[in-house]
């Protein structure tokens, strides 16, 4: 398979297809401008916002376009490699190896894969590497997906889903985004947050139509309502809105998505939905935030709730956000964490049980590339693949074989190679990149560990998905 062309005539001096080191000289012409572009696809389907590094005498990054496609121009010439990312994808090649010298190189082609991806409130949902979709704890509202209200304490297959890209749980609803940007949801409706225009709840999959909720690129749920992202970074809302969690300047719930208009013409990158606020980070790194804020969860200096969004204080490096029940996390490109809120548990890790109205560190992390907020607990992934935790431990939810809470982060001890995690009520997962195992700990009164058993875990437990 050659994914390389070449734009001007040129001697090509190697091509070593085990790295795809590509060398080119070009001879008897003066140095003309060099680009390298390319596109990068998943299951067929353009994959849009991956970042794409280009690392070498120089650093050069950009996203790819609605169509999978990305650019870099004005290159200097010398040895690079080009790498690309985007959370809950692996790549094919992970890299590619670039030798630039007076030539443009096109087509340098990836293709992404599914890494296995889960959420968990009282309920799991994960999504397996294959994009096949399971699910087992709490179902009295049918929010398992699989056309019963019978709760499961170990995974069952949830039929008709497939290609699934992420999952989202609310309390007693599941959201499922896939590869192809379409919006699945079923679980209780009571006030519109399944988006279909109805409170009829549903037992099964059923997708979201309409062009409001089409090329979605992230999703979340909270207590009753649902957060979109859409590929243009615009974000949408619908469901329970007591607090102005919708962002829609209401307290007014909304059957289907609607837009919140307050954040139209910018571009956002990472949403996130808490009980009752929601979190979204701007491609300038800035973060912006609304709903109920009675301990400071929107982090703009008050206590005071806002039904539209607000900007979190003294944040301008951004790259990801998490929302707890009364709490907010965000990553930076630094990989370090801040975090603000309610904190009486320790939920902000940063030593004390005091409540912040503004982002202070979270401590002990450094080189994070993934956070998520339990109800009230926390939770890290390092890029050394070590998981992280502090807040509440009332069921064990920190995994260091205690119930007793935390303010400071510390290593879960018996995990390492995680990929990916997740955080629910009071329970928490791991992926681990050896053999796609699974590993759970915390409250199990639902079966939401998926081990078979209702009883609580202080220490992670091998989860069996066939």
């Amino acid at each position: 398979m050659n994914h390389t062309n070449w734009n001007r005539t040129g001697r090509i001096l190697g091509l070593l297809l085990t790295g795809v080191l590509i060398m080119i000289s070009f001879a008897g012409c003066s140095k003309v401008t060099v680009s390298v572009s390319g596109q990068v696809t998943a299951g067929g389907s353009s994959l849009s916002g991956v970042t794409m590094t280009l690392d070498g005498p120089s650093v050069y990054t950009t996203t790819t376009d609605a169509g999978g496609s990305y650019a870099f121009n004005d290159i200097e010439e010398g040895t690079y490699t080009l790498t690309p990312a985007f959370t809950g994808y692996t790549f094919t090649p992970a890299n590619r190896f670039v030798y630039l010298s007076g030539m443009d190189a096109t087509a340098f082609n990836f293709d992404g894969r599914v890494v296995g991806r889960m959420a968990t409130k009282t309920h799991t949902v994960y999504a397996k590497r294959d994009g096949t979709l399971w699910a087992w704890g709490k179902n009295d509202d049918g929010q398992l997906g699989d056309g019963t209200l019978t709760s499961r304490s170990a995974p069952v297959g949830i039929i008709g889903m497939s290609n699934v890209k992420s999952v989202a749980v609310g309390y007693d609803h599941t959201v499922v985004l896939t590869t192809d940007g379409k919006v699945y949801a079923w679980g209780n409706n009571s006030n519109g947050q399944l988006g279909d225009g109805s409170t009829t709840g549903r037992t099964t999959p059923m997708q979201l139509v309409g062009t409001d909720i089409s090329n979605i690129r992230a999703i979340d749920a909270g207590f009753k309502y649902t957060v979109a992202l859409r590929s243009d970074g615009t974000i949408w809302t619908w469901g329970y809105n007591n607090k102005g969690q919708l962002g829609n300047g209401t307290q007014t719930d909304n059957y289907t998505p609607r837009q919140v208009a307050a954040l139209a013409g910018s571009a956002m990158v990472s949403v996130a939905a808490g009980y009752d606020h929601a979190l979204c980070a701007r491609n300038d790194g800035t973060v912006w935030a609304w709903g109920n804020n009675n301990n400071g969860q929107l982090g703009n200096a008050t206590t005071t709730d806002s039904p539209v969004p607000v900007q979190v204080s003294g944040l301008a490096t951004t790259s990801a956000v998490a929302a707890g029940n009364l709490y907010s996390l965000a990553l930076l490109s630094n990989g370090s964490v801040q975090a603000w809120g309610h904190n009486t548990l320790g939920e902000l890790g940063d030593g004390t049980t005091t409540n912040r109205s503004t982002a202070v560190q979270v401590l002990n992390l450094a080189s994070t590339v993934s956070i998520v907020a339990g109800h009230d607990h926390g939770v890290a992934q390092l890029t050394n693949g070590t998981v992280w935790t502090w807040g509440n431990n009332s069921n064990g939810q920190l995994g260091d074989n205690s119930i007793t809470g935390r303010a400071v982060p510390q290593q879960v001890p018996s995990l390492s190679g995680a990929v990916a995690i997740a955080a629910g009520q009071n329970d928490t997962l791991a992926l681990l990149k050896t053999n796609d195992a699974l590993w759970a700990w915390g409250w199990n009164l639902y079966g939401q560990l998926g081990d078979g058993t209702t009883t609580e875990r202080w220490l992670p437990v091998s989860i069996l998905v066939q």
